[in-house]
């Protein structure tokens, strides 16, 4: 059986790194790119909805927003509706940081798919998608404290 998931594994580990090492200089420490990115694509999401999207534990995912909230790249404001419920919107400097980010991801994509004919990218595309929806399943369940069956 092809070993697909190291391969993305290898992948997803280069990428982080390169962009925790580039981000630096934004004061964004390891991976909370990823939440502000999220944040500035949707103002407003609480957290629940944010740990849906990036795919991390309750504990992981405040320490980030802690830490993104504390050196003012986000801020908490209560929703009128419900003053238990907390929303993320970014402040003006995770807004600025917003476009930095953007341009790394795009490139990463462009240098991803280097050599690749737009039907290839389409495909890969496609199938990392398929991908993740089968192992999201998963994640579901294990989440929920279910074992899986190998």
């Amino acid at each position: 059986m092809t070993e697909i998931l190291r391969e993305i594994g290898m992948i997803a580990r280069a990428l982080d790194s390169i962009s925790n090492i580039e981000f630096k200089e934004l004061d964004l420490t390891k991976g909370q790119y990823l939440y502000l990115v999220r944040i500035c694509e949707n103002p407003g999401i609480i957290q629940e909805q944010l740990l849906e999207l990036i795919k991390v534990d309750r504990s992981t995912a405040t320490r980030a927003i802690q830490k993104l909230e504390l050196n003012g790249f986000i801020e908490k404001k209560d929703d009128p509706a419900n003053k238990k419920i907390k929303r993320l919107f970014p402040t003006e400097k995770g807004q600025e940081a917003f476009p930095f980010i953007k341009r790394e991801n795009e490139y990463s994509n462009r240098v991803a798919l280097e050599g690749f004919t737009a039907q290839e990218a389409e495909l890969a595309a496609s199938l990392l998608q398929r991908i993740r929806k089968n192992v999201e399943k998963d994640w579901e369940s294990v989440k929920k404290g279910q074992k899986r069956h190998y």
